[in-house]
C-alpha cells in the first residue's frame, strides 16, 4: 500500500514539472507587439516578437526613424523575417530600403497586388515633387529603378505578395490579414488581427488623437467610404471587444469607432460651411485642441477642401 501511495506521489510531482515546464514553454513563445513610435507625422511601427523570431510591419517615413526602429529590433538578437508593409502611403513604407540594408534575409512582403502597385505608383509620384509643400521628394534610395537608373529600389522584385491572408511568425504566433475594405484614406490597405494578443492593427483607418490625413487626393467620397468601414470594422470585432492599435497615435479601446465617426462628421460639416481655410482650421482646431499634426494633416487636408 505504502509502496502504491508512493507511486502515486511520484507520478503527481512529475505531471506538475512537466506542466510547469509545458508552462514555462507556452509562456515562452506567446506573441507580443511594441509600438515603435515615429516622431514624424506621428506614425507607428509594430514589432511582433513570440521569442523566436520577428515580424516588422511598417517602417516609418523617414529613414532616421528607420535607422533608430532597426537599430531596436536588431538589440533583440532575434531573426526578423519579415517586414509587412500596410499599404502604399511613404510614411509607412519609406523605411523598407534602409531595412532591406540591414536585413537583407528579411522578406518585404504586402498583403496583394494592389498594394505592391499602390507603393511603385506612389514612389514615382512622390519622385515627381511630393505630396505636399511640407515633405521632400522620394528619398534618394526609394527612386524608383530604371533603365537611367539601374540602381535605384527594385519594388518589382524587392516586394513580394503573400499567398495567403495571414502571416506566421517563426515559433508560432498568426497574424491574419483583412484588405475586403472600400477605397477610403488609401486605395487599397490591410488591417491585422491577432488572436494571440486579441488585438487589431488598423494601419491608416485607426487615428488616435491625431487629425485624419484627408489631403492629397482624398475626396469627400472617399472620407464617407472610411466612416462607412469604420462602422462595418467596429460591428465586425465588437464582441471580441480588442485592443486597437492605430496607425497614427497610441493604443486605445473600440470607443475609437466612434470617436472617429464623430470626427469625420465634425470635418465634413466644417469644410462645407467654412468661408476660408482660416475659419476651417480654426473651427476644427477649437473641437479638437489637443490632436495632433495640426499644422501637417489638418492644414493641408483643409487646402484640399476648402478652395
Amino acid at each position: 500500500m505504502k509502496i502504491v501511495r508512493l507511486i502515486l506521489i511520484l507520478l503527481c510531482v512529475s505531471s506538475f514539472v512537466i506542466g510547469c515546464d509545458k508552462s514555462q514553454d507556452m509562456k515562452k513563445n506567446n506573441l507580443q507587439v511594441e509600438v515603435f513610435k515615429g516622431g514624424f507625422a506621428t506614425v507607428n511601427s509594430f514589432i511582433f516578437s513570440n521569442g523566436k523570431s520577428l515580424i516588422v510591419m511598417d517602417v516609418q517615413r523617414k529613414t532616421y526613424e528607420a535607422k533608430k526602429l532597426t537599430a531596436i529590433i536588431k538589440a533583440k538578437k532575434l531573426p526578423l523575417t519579415h517586414i509587412l508593409i500596410s499599404h502604399g502611403h511613404t510614411d509607412h513604407f519609406t523605411g523598407m530600403a534602409w531595412f532591406r540594408e540591414v536585413f537583407p534575409d528579411a522578406k518585404i512582403v504586402v498583403a496583394n497586388e494592389d498594394i505592391k502597385r499602390d507603393i511603385k505608383d506612389y514612389a514615382i509620384y512622390m519622385d515627381g515633387f511630393g505630396a505636399t509643400a511640407a515633405e521632400p521628394v522620394l528619398e534618394p534610395a526609394l527612386k524608383p529603378k530604371t533603365d537611367e537608373l539601374p540602381d535605384g529600389f527594385d519594388y518589382e522584385n524587392n516586394i513580394h505578395v503573400l499567398s495567403e491572408n495571414s502571416l506566421t511568425l517563426d515559433g508560432g504566433g498568426t497574424l491574419e490579414l483583412t484588405t475586403d475594405y472600400k477605397p477610403a484614406e488609401a486605395k487599397h490597405i490591410s488591417t491585422v488581427y491577432s488572436k494571440d494578443l486579441n488585438a487589431l492593427f488598423l494601419s491608416d483607418f485607426g487615428y488616435n488623437g491625431v487629425h485624419h490625413w484627408q489631403g492629397d487626393d482624398i475626396t469627400l467620397h472617399l472620407i464617407a467610404n472610411w466612416r462607412e468601414e469604420l462602422a462595418r470594422i467596429k460591428s465586425q470585432y465588437a464582441d471580441r471587444n480588442p485592443i486597437v492599435y492605430p496607425g497614427h497615435g497610441d493604443p486605445t479601446d473600440m470607443g475609437m469607432f466612434d470617436r472617429m465617426i464623430q470626427y469625420i462628421d465634425d470635418y465634413t460639416h466644417v469644410v462645407s460651411v467654412a468661408k476660408s481655410r482660416e475659419e476651417a482650421m480654426a473651427a476644427m482646431i477649437a473641437l479638437y485642441p489637443d490632436h495632433k499634426e495640426a499644422n501637417f494633416f489638418l492644414k493641408y487636408s483643409i487646402e484640399n477642401h476648402v478652395k
